[in-house]
Order: C-alpha cells, then structure tokens, then sequence
C-alpha cells in the first residue's frame, strides 16, 4: 500500500495490460487513469497532473521515447517505462530522456509495484532530500559527508562519496553509465564506463556485504543503489 492514494497514468495500446494491471494497482491503494496513445497521455499530464506514469514504448501514433522527450519539457512526473522491447539501447535512450526505470515485459506485479514505490520516494526526495539515507546496515549522511556500515565508519574518498551519494540520491532507480558519469565527472567523461566500474568496485569493496548487497548492476545500462530507505 502506498499510505495514500496516489494516481497513475497507465498509456499502453494492449487491451489486456489494462485489464490486468487495473486492478493490480487498485488492490495497491493508487487511482488509476488509462489511455492508449501518446497524445492522450501527453494531455493528460498536461492537464491532470497523475502522480506517476507507466509507459510503454510501442503506442500506435508515437514512440514511447518521444513522449518521455515531450513531457520532460513541462513536467517532472516520474515514469516507469513498461515494455517488451529489451534492448539494452532502448532502456538506456529512455532512461537517459529522463525515464525513471525501465520494466521489461512479461513483468511481475510484485516487482512493478516496488518499482513505482521507489520512483515515487524519488520524486519526495527531489522535492525535499533526506539529510540521511539507509541502505541495509550502510548509512549515507549526504549532509555531512559521512558513511557508516553497522555503526563503524567507512572511509571514501571525495570521489567515491560524491558516486555513492548520487546513487542515494536516487535511490532505488537505475541511473546509466552516461547519467552517473555526467554527474559526476563532467560531460568529457561521459563515455569512460571502464573507469565507472573501477570506482564500483572500489565502492563494493569498501562498503563489503558482496559485490551486489547494496549496488546492483543493471546489465549494459548503469546501476541502482537497492534495499534503501530514506528518513
């Protein structure tokens, strides 16, 4: 259950995804509204502001991308691209166009749920960060710079920080290797997706639990910090 009842956007052109995810989402405490064409979904957010989007990309008058690229040029809505289409070049086009994960269909509700959960914290913590986020036993102090796994002290460099904090920051989501590397080293290394994983590693080293506890891979596409939550 969300706490209160938050309202999504379901834009797919699949008679079936609407009546099997309709209840789904129901049972889960959201309002739902449905359409089947990027230009419904367009005006909708436009004009009724939904809480969240779920996306698929093969609507019948337009790429889901260019919606994601439409809408990000008046709202900030989180939307969770929900697709068949696998490629690891489409997740990160869409996420890269300001999409906030990626689903691959089939799906599990479960799964989906957890997604739409994390995209919405995502969106509370863009409105008014947490001075704190928690990880499984790693605690990331953003405010002071200062991390703790079970109670003791892990000792980052400034760069380390700064790529740890980033992923807390968006907890939960699945950011790219061009997303993390823009941000963190500038758009000249957005590129240098070796030189990410050396920081990963080093990352998952120190923080220790095993190399997928805390920062998940997302094959091809970039990483997630996980199994967080943010006070």
């Amino acid at each position: 259950m969300t706490g209160s009842t938050s309202t999504v956007l379901v834009v797919d052109d699949e008679p079936a995804i609407h009546r099997f995810l309709t209840p789904a989402l129901a049972a889960n405490d959201y309002a739902v509204e449905s359409v089947e064409t990027g230009a419904a979904a367009l005006r909708a957010i436009a004009a009724r502001a939904p809480d969240i989007v779920v996306l698929d990309l093969g609507l019948p008058d337009m790429d889901g991308k260019e919606v994601i690229r439409r809408a990000r040029a008046f709202s900030d809505v989180p939307i969770v691209v929900l697709s068949a289409r696998d490629r690891e070049a489409e997740k990160i086009e869409a996420l890269d166009l300001g999409a906030d994960d990626f689903v691959n269909k089939p799906f599990g509700v479960g799964e989906l749920m957890a997604r739409l959960r994390a995209a919405l914290r995502h969106r509370r913590q863009r409105r008014g960060e947490p001075a704190v986020v928690q990880a499984g036993d790693i605690e990331i102090d953003i405010a002071r710079h200062r991390v703790t796994k079970a109670g003791a002290e892990v000792h980052l460099t400034a760069r380390e920080f700064d790529l740890l904090a980033l992923l807390a920051r968006h907890v939960g989501m699945v950011l790219t290797h061009r997303q993390i590397l823009t941000a963190v080293w500038g758009p000249a290394h957005a590129n240098d997706t070796q030189y990410l994983r050396v920081y990963i590693r080093q990352l998952r080293q120190k923080l220790g639990g095993g190399d997928a506890e805390h920062i998940r891979t997302e094959s091809g596409v970039g990483y997630r910090l996980e199994a967080a939550t943010e006070r």
